[in-house]
């Protein structure tokens, strides 16, 4: 008989920037216990999410393929995840897993476990007004880590963390931990063009408070956020160790997509192709199978993520992925020829965009008017302009050319590829309005999100399955 295969955690974290994370490089010491663990194992320093927000990033996570692969591009994805792929849960059930996702209810692309469990990770607390997400995770998860670990077969436990998805509400003391001034000082006007903007007004409200002034205060609740999370995962890192089975466990701890804060004008938030929210970490520990202390300076991407976790836990599948193996890239062995260096790159949250970077350049380009107002046309020069605030595509149209072909000369091989249309061109109901919008002005008229529970059933893909869903915590995006 087989010696039983390893047991796999994957952390998918919802709206979680690498560049905020103490790991990364963040001023903040946000990280701790993940920084412990990275150091323990195999950190990738330009991990990116190519496709946002959470459906199609999650759907390429737990596929291995990226947009044209999944034919998943919308938040509000119309339908299921399609049969022609398989999820991960899927091939390690196949190959005798017990499989459990903790957070990720009634999304199409968390398909396939067998077990699914919930947790309040929205509505606040009646006591604080704040959130306890991962406290609220870890109370599921733990017994159910044990279940699974008393069993005889190995196990994929899957946790989709949201503390630093909005709303950013951690508990005292994290919710200072990062700042020491007057959030409601009266001088400060920072806050008003974030209240002032229509769609998110209102929900940004409720759980900020109109009273405060300071957007520093806000990001400050993000970085709170992570840091609490962060204290809560070493609950878990802690267990396992515990439990005696650290060393037969692959952990991988990544995101679905970034954050915007304060930038580009999409406040708190996770929309616009600009890099805050394309970055995300990417991490690997597994003792043995795993480089301790690596860090992998190459370009990955998440659709990267499934093909490596099945090369780590030695499950041969056969199927073609879209992204590759990073395990040669843990030890070292390069191949020029292989390095990516451009992506392609969409959305379809807020706005339905799509565009190319390179190391040098950002192209973005709408396929209808956003709710912002923002040019048509998006190019900016990310070696002298890393914040992306100089849009210099009329400056630079030889570029804006030049990039465009790149993009469409993509486009085209990937949809012979697969033989279907590229989903952004045809998922034209991506906001559920049955239209296209006109003008930004239409757009800005249209799309709303209110109140914290609105914006946690958005994702409810069933109407008539939401009353039933209204305690259970399925994010928005």
């Amino acid at each position: 008989m087989s010696a039983k295969k390893p047991n796999l955690i994957l952390f998918g974290i919802d709206s979680l920037r690498r560049d905020h994370m103490s790991g990364y490089g963040y001023g903040r010491l946000t990280t701790p216990y993940i920084d412990k663990l990275a150091s323990e194992g195999a950190l990738f320093e330009q991990h990116f999410s190519p496709s946002i927000p959470t459906t199609p990033a999650y759907a390429s996570m737990l596929t291995g393929r990226d947009v044209f692969g999944t034919d998943v591009v919308a938040l509000r994805h119309e339908g299921p995840l399609g049969g022609h792929v398989k999820t991960l849960a899927e091939v390690l059930e196949e190959n005798g897993y017990n499989t459990t996702c903790v957070g990720f209810t009634g999304n199409p692309s968390s398909r396939g476990f067998q077990t699914y469990l919930n947790y309040e990770s929205w509505v606040p607390d009646e006591t604080t007004g704040r959130t306890p997400k991962a406290e609220n995770l870890n109370d599921v998860a733990i017994p159910e880590l044990e279940r699974l670990a008393a069993d005889d077969k190995p196990f994929f436990l899957f946790l989709r963390h949201m503390d630093p998805h909005s709303p950013y509400l951690p508990p005292l003391p994290f919710d200072r931990m990062f700042y020491g001034k007057d959030e409601k000082d009266p001088a400060n006007p920072s806050m008003e063009p974030v209240f002032g903007f229509k769609p998110f007004g209102d929900f940004l409200k409720s759980w900020i408070g109109e009273d405060v002034t300071d957007h520093e205060y806000v990001t400050a609740q993000y970085d709170g956020a992570v840091a609490y999370m962060d204290a809560c995962m070493q609950a878990l890192f802690t267990k396992l160790q515990d439990m005696g089975i650290e060393d037969e466990t692959l952990v991988v701890i990544t995101a679905d997509h970034g954050e915007t804060l304060y930038e580009h004008d999409c406040f708190f938030d996770h929309h616009g192709l600009y890099d805050c929210t394309l970055v995300v970490p990417l991490i690997f520990k597994f003792p043995g199978r795993v480089p301790a202390g690596k860090r992998v300076g190459s370009v990955s991407v998440i659709a990267d993520i499934m093909p490596t976790v099945l090369s780590l836990l030695g499950v041969e599948n056969g199927d073609p992925y879209d992204g590759q193996n990073l395990v040669p890239l843990m030890y070292g062995e390069t191949d020029p020829a292989a390095e990516r260096t451009e992506l392609y790159i969409t959305e379809c949250t807020w706005m339905r965009k799509h565009g190319w970077r390179t190391p040098e350049w950002k192209l973005i380009v709408a396929l209808e008017p956003d709710f912002h107002g923002k040019p048509a046309v998006e190019l900016y020069n990310l070696i002298r302009d890393p914040e992306e605030n100089a849009n210099v595509a009329e400056q630079e149209p030889e570029v804006v050319e030049f990039l465009r072909g790149r993009m469409l000369d993509y486009i085209g091989k990937r949809e012979g590829e697969v033989n279907r249309t590229n989903p952004i061109y045809t998922n034209t109901n991506w906001h559920g309005q049955n239209k296209q919008f006109a003008s930004s002005e239409e757009a800005y008229n249209s799309l709303y999100i209110g109140s914290i529970v609105n914006a946690r059933s958005l994702q409810a893909k069933d109407k008539e399955k939401e009353k039933e869903q209204e305690k259970e915590t399925v994010g928005n995006d």
